[in-house]
């Protein structure tokens, strides 16, 4: 039987809440540490109220590419082996830019999910006949961005042959489309015995906060944000992303508060409810009550690699320019300056970068620009990877080193020069981004980049 035959009349007590790629590989992570207790919260093992079945069948996501093209062998459908992968296993999670391309590749159709995540999953289900994540539903709330979209298929694709449930569900597909989303989800909230979120920081989520009964919360990393959300719990603070912090609040950010104050109040545990961050990010000011789990990226590094480690550097790309954080021709010069002093050729794109910016990149510095279709931990710890990966302060420099331990391979870390930030840059950026560089652990700290006026 397959894992998503045995879920067929399952109910959910847990409902995961994802908006990028990042967040549903550690509501994985998360998963993965926990084992089977994971899907039945301690709240709910005698008893109580079950959920409605969530659909996991045929949600758009799966239907369409990047592109609007249909993926190549419906990838990660989990009735069929995945193509194979050429040597190395990267085109199977990356799409390629030449370096004189003039334009960068999306995320091409692809074998997504790696054969060996495919036969654990048999493996597992073969020897219990109840898949691990019976009780767990992943809902992801689509975003907009084709190159998000792309990579949370194949994550949505990955838990799927994990045995867990996903509800795609096209959250902001026109201005109906939130009053469908909540409605529809409205139910599985109430009866929901614990929740999971992968961003305390977005809307959507908070707003869903306000409707589930749950008594069980669990925040799992979306990256640095993490650091700042715990702080800000900690210190009672409005819940405010940290590029933004320091501005005045806008019209809807007023109109929001009530909410956002509400959402909070239910992240701060109480007698009756338990709030759990699952994070790989160095967490300094606790909340009273609050449990912090580390990640260790145990699930990645038993599923993939190891990797294939070639002699050269790779640079991991960043969207501090499109965040309005960090000038744009500044963070041109300083990739150049980089790529010369270390010798790499290969430039990982973030996810949010701009094509335009990309296009600059691979003419101006000769870099192959990739877009990868995997969270680069993934893709890292699948191969091949530099020796060397280059990067600006990002979750990455706390990240690649769990994921590739053992490997040999270095990730260094490049300051963002105060000089590099832009006029409309919050006042925190500076402190924070240095924060994100000093508290990372087994990274090699490098002198910052020094570019022209």
């Amino acid at each position: 039987m397959s894992p998503r035959a045995g879920q067929a009349g399952h109910t959910a007590r847990t409902l995961a809440f994802v908006e990028s790629p990042v967040q549903l590989l550690n509501v994985l992570e998360w998963a993965h540490l926990h084992g089977r207790e994971a899907a039945v919260p301690p709240s709910a093992r005698e008893g109580g109220p079950a959920a409605p079945p969530g659909h996991d069948g045929a949600d758009p996501g799966r239907a369409t590419g990047p592109d609007g093209t249909a993926p190549a062998a419906a990838a990660g459908s989990g009735t069929a082996p995945a193509a194979a992968a050429r040597p190395g296993g990267a085109d199977a999670a990356t799409a390629f830019m030449p370096a004189q391309a003039p334009t960068p590749a999306p995320a091409g159709p692809g074998p997504a999910v790696p054969p060996q995540s495919r036969r654990a999953a048999v493996r597992r289900a073969a020897g219990d006949g109840t898949a691990a994540g019976a009780d767990l539903t992943v809902v992801v709330l689509s975003p907009t961005d084709p190159m998000t979209r792309g990579q949370l298929r194949r994550m949505a694709d990955l838990a799927r042959d994990e045995g867990y449930r996903v509800r795609w569900e096209e959250a902001r597909g026109g201005t109906t489309a939130p009053f469908h989303t909540i409605g529809g989800l409205a139910g599985a909230l109430r009866r929901a015995r614990r929740i999971v979120m992968g961003d305390p920081f977005s809307r959507y989520v908070q707003l869903l906060l306000t409707i589930t009964r749950a008594k069980d919360l669990v925040v799992v990393d979306d990256g640095t944000a993490t650091m700042e959300f715990v702080a800000q719990l900690a210190r009672g603070e409005r819940l405010v992303r940290w590029h933004r912090k320091g501005g005045r609040p806008g019209a809807r950010d007023l109109l929001f508060a009530p909410v956002s104050s509400s959402a909070r109040r239910r992240l701060t545990p109480s007698a009756g409810r338990r709030v759990e961050v699952f994070s790989s990010m160095p967490v300094s000011e606790i909340p009273d009550g609050v449990t912090v789990t580390a990640n260790d990226f145990a699930w990645t590094r038993a599923r993939f690699g190891p990797p294939v480690v070639t002699a050269g550097a790779d640079m991991v790309g960043t969207s501090l320019v499109e965040t309005g954080v960090v000038d744009g021709e500044r963070y041109l010069e300083a990739v150049r300056a980089l790529a010369r002093a270390h010798g790499a050729t290969r430039y990982f794109a973030h996810r949010r970068e701009s094509p335009d910016k990309l296009r600059r990149l691979a003419a101006e510095t000769g870099l192959e620009i990739v877009r990868p279709e995997l969270p680069l931990e993934l893709v890292a710890r699948r191969g091949p990877v530099g020796r060397t990966i280059l990067s600006f302060p990002s979750t990455v420099v706390h990240t690649l080193p769990l994921a590739l331990a053992g490997t040999g391979v270095r990730v260094a870390v490049c300051d963002i020069d105060p000089a590099w930030l832009t006029d409309t840059a919050s006042p925190r950026a500076q402190g924070f981004l240095s924060g994100v560089t000093g508290t990372a652990r087994d990274v090699h700290r490098l002198a910052t980049v020094t570019s022209p006026a």
